[in-house]
Order: C-alpha cells, then structure tokens, then sequence
C-alpha cells in the first residue's frame, strides 16, 4: 500500500493550478457535499483542513461556527486560502507528518487530499492521532477503477501512463484497521461538451501530475483529434466517471 510519491513536485504541480483551482473543483464540492452528508450534522468546535487547497471547505467549517487550521503541502494554495480568509490559522505541511502535537482537533477533515500520501496508513494515523478522543477522522480519496474514459482513450494514442494508479477500496479498508471506521465507495460522473473541456478540468485541478514527479507532454492537435475520436462517449459528450472513497473513523 506505499507507493513513492514525489511530494515537491505535487506541490508545485498544485501551486500553479492555485488562481484557477475553484473555476475547476465541481469534483472537490461535489465530494466535500458528500462527505458532509456522511457526518450527519456533526459540529465541532476545532476542525483541521488537511489538504485545504483554496480553502473551499475551511471556510464552510468556519460558517459553522467551528475554528479551522488549514494545512496544504502547497505554499501557494495555503497564500490562496489566506486570501480567502478561509481559516484561522494556516501551515503549511504534510498529511504524513503533521506539524501539529497529539489530540488538537476535533473533525479531522481531509477531502480529495490522501491519494497524494506514499503511505495511506501512515496519513491516517497522523490525522487520528491530532484528533481528540471522541472526535472523527473524514476523508476522502479517489479509488482504483476511476477514469476509465480516459484509459480507454489514451490507449489508442501511446501506452504511456496519463493518470496515476489508484488504492482499491479494499486497500483503503485495510489502512482504516483496527478503527472504528465506515467506508462508502461512490461513483461520480462529470460530462463534458468536448475531449478540451475534459482535459482542461483534470489539469486545473492538477489531476494530470503524476506521483512519481513527471508531467503529461502537451498535446498534439493529432493526438487530441485520436483523444476525441476514441473517447466513450455518452449522448454526444465525454464523460469521466470517478471513483471515490469516503471514510468517517471514530477516535477512541
């Protein structure tokens, strides 16, 4: 369940998609809504945004009436939540090793963030072990199996990888042991008018950056004209149907 990932270039991978992140992130919401469905009116007085980016969801825990330390690898997504005003206090780190000392939040709220972890499980901890006693870990990622639209095209282009490997579900229930934890798996489809509008969404939200550090080439109008004409498409538009996994664990 460890995979190298390279987490300066992630980071910077997601600094340059900072200005125009939100005009991108419907995936984000749409995943952030879901997860605040699973908690079920849950409050809490101190909540850590871990993987904050723009700070969409700091600033939905802070119109609750809860206190919010945001945190992002990225040092320009954390200026962009400051600009936002979207939390009290921000750091900028890793989900892997939090700047943060034992049992300080009561929500640990992570969304669309611990796919970039090498190790789930050590990520996981982390934000378990900064949650107090009778708080909660939420989290989602996106699972094994997403994209599908997008592997089915590329491959009549090159056989290069242009989307990172995913956890499966069941790899995710396995780095949720030994917690009490719930585990929901969700699909989500986004559709496009056309492959650009497709491809522009997955780089404004840095989900063309790969884990080990290298970026997709820019295409060639040839490739794009293969890309198109290869794509599954459904009623005359390109979806891209997501997989993602949301997880509520109880901190004993």
């Amino acid at each position: 369940m460890t995979k190298p990932v390279d987490k300066l270039a992630v980071a910077k991978a997601f600094g340059r998609a900072a200005t125009t992140y939100d005009n991108f992130a419907e995936l984000q919401r749409l995943s952030g809504n879901y997860l605040i469905s699973r908690l079920a009116g849950v409050t809490a007085a101190k909540v850590l945004d871990a993987g904050c980016g723009t700070g969409w969801f700091s600033r939905y825990w802070q119109v609750q009436g809860s206190s919010v330390t945001a945190l992002d690898l990225s040092a320009t997504m954390l200026s962009q939540a400051r600009e936002n005003q979207a939390a009290q206090v921000y750091l900028e780190g890793d989900i892997e090793s939090l700047p943060l000392a034992d049992e300080q939040v009561d929500l640990a709220w992570s969304n669309l963030a611990v796919q970039w972890c090498s190790d789930l499980r050590r990520g996981l901890s982390e934000l378990y072990r900064v949650t107090r006693p009778g708080g909660r870990v939420a989290f989602t990622t996106v699972a094994e199996g997403s994209l599908p639209e997008l592997h089915a095209a590329w491959q009549a282009v090159d056989d290069r990888p242009h989307a990172n490997a995913f956890l499966s579900q069941s790899e995710i229930e396995t780095a949720c042991a030994g917690w009490r934890a719930t585990v929901h798996l969700e699909e989500i489809t986004q559709s496009f008018p056309d492959v650009m509008s497709a491809m522009r969404t997955l780089k404004g939200i840095g989900a063309t950056h790969l884990h080990d550090g290298r970026k997709n080439a820019l295409m060639t109008r040839q490739q794009l004209q293969r890309l198109s004409l290869a794509w599954p498409q459904q009623n005359g538009e390109f979806p891209l149907t997501w997989r993602l996994v949301s997880g509520v664990i109880e901190r004993d």
